[in-house]
């Protein structure tokens, strides 16, 4: 009997039972984690995390790192943006020359069709934190839902979503924009502009999938005005139903773009942007949230493709929007594995930052989650053993 949507998403709980019983103790092999990692799963001197739960879960055939580990399409074009203007035709060739490159397919419809069907509901992973100034750009994303259409894919199985689905429609992820499309985030606003609903209770709430969570032994304690962006206060992160229930697939569609001497590109989208309370894991867990969040297979199992909007980025100020560190790299970098295309567009940023005397060198620090992932089976990280095909077209 072919399964619904519903029972494709595991039930957490009944797997656990399972697994306590041995009931699905041949279907996996123990991992055996090293360098940054203990044998026990944990981050050597840090809080301790549920890291050993995700890895318990079996895999499939689309689990991160994807078809293609350690294969990055790194597409340049000048003509991507002239005068401070992205056009959406360039634009479109940049991608469908990375689509055809990545799969070795003929034709982008069976480049595309390696990763999502007709029946799938996919969710498209945008990021909108910054505004208008520096947000995954609504020409990169309309590029891409149109290529999905013309390889069979309906518009009405396509979701535009992060966490905060006010912060959507500030940047211009709107109907009007997007017809036909689904625009939603795990925490929301009424037309009022109230986090609460009638009842009292954050619009949040409904929204994250209690049976999934990433637990990190640091309290979350927030004010009234933070707790909203937060849904939850503890030592629990819940993932969004967005991610447990509502699609079956995620392309993942993030900015080239720095955090400090590290970079917010593909991992960090993910992680962060999947989860409720997330505050408390800045300061201690940083790049363990980043590694540790995408093993869960809400994110694992369902990411298919990274495509970096590399048109406008920024080398500095970032993540946030600081115009004076905006630049124009006029790139786009599309891989399924999430760790490889993050260490790429690491390489990018921090050439400019050096380029721009923000710093002297290269510190291994800022790439430190990448190495967590890759210990973590997300990708590769070793720049030695990353297939690079980079592309100028004009």
């Amino acid at each position: 009997m072919k399964k619904t949507k519903r029972q494709k998403n595991v039930n957490r709980r009944h797997f656990f039972k399972l697994l306590a019983t041995g009931g699905l103790a041949a279907s996996f092999a123990p991992l055996t984690l090293k360098n940054t990692y203990s044998q026990e799963g944990k981050q050597e001197g840090k809080p301790a995390t549920n890291i050993k739960d995700a890895l318990a879960y079996p895999r499939n055939e689309y689990s991160l790192p994807g078809k293609f580990r350690g294969k990055v399409v790194h597409i340049h074009d000048e003509k991507s943006a002239i005068d401070d203007v992205i056009n959406e035709e360039v634009v479109y060739e940049m991608i469908k020359t990375g689509m055809i490159t990545l799969t070795g397919k003929k034709s982008l419809k069976k480049a595309w069709r390696m990763f999502v069907g007709p029946d799938d509901i996919i969710g498209l992973k945008v990021n909108p934190i910054a505004g208008k100034l520096l947000s995954t750009s609504l020409e990169v994303t309309s590029v891409i839902i149109k290529q999905l259409e013309e390889s069979g894919i309906p518009r009405k199985n396509l979701v535009i979503w992060d966490r905060r689905e006010f912060q959507l429609e500030e940047v211009g992820y709107t109907s009007e924009n997007f017809p036909g499309i689904k625009i939603t985030g795990t925490e929301q606003k009424d037309k009022d502009g109230s986090f609460y609903d009638s009842d009292g209770e954050l619009y949040g709430k409904k929204m994250i999938d209690m049976d999934w969570y990433y637990f990190a032994d640091v309290e979350g304690e927030y004010d009234s005005h933070t707790l909203p962006y937060m849904v939850n206060e503890g030592k629990y992160s819940y993932f969004s139903k967005i991610c447990t229930q509502d699609v079956d697939k995620i392309i993942n569609i993030p900015i080239l773009k720095n955090a400090g001497g590290s970079v917010t590109l593909a991992i960090k989208n993910l992680a962060y942007g999947a989860i409720s309370n997330t505050s408390r894991l800045h300061k201690d867990l940083w790049a363990e949230t980043c590694a540790e969040v995408p093993a869960f297979p809400p994110l694992r199992d369902k990411v298919v493709l990274n495509i970096i909007d590399g048109i406008k980025g920024c080398f500095n100020g970032g993540p946030s929007a600081n115009p004076q560190f905006f630049t124009w790299y006029k790139d786009i970098l599309i891989a399924t594995d999430p760790v490889a295309v993050d260490r790429i567009g690491y390489e990018i940023v921090i050439k400019k930052r050096i380029e721009k005397k923000i710093q002297k060198k290269e510190n291994p620090k800022g790439r430190q989650f990448l190495e967590m992932a890759k210990d973590l089976k997300l990708g590769e990280c070793d720049l030695a053993k990353i297939d690079l095909r980079k592309i100028e077209l004009t």
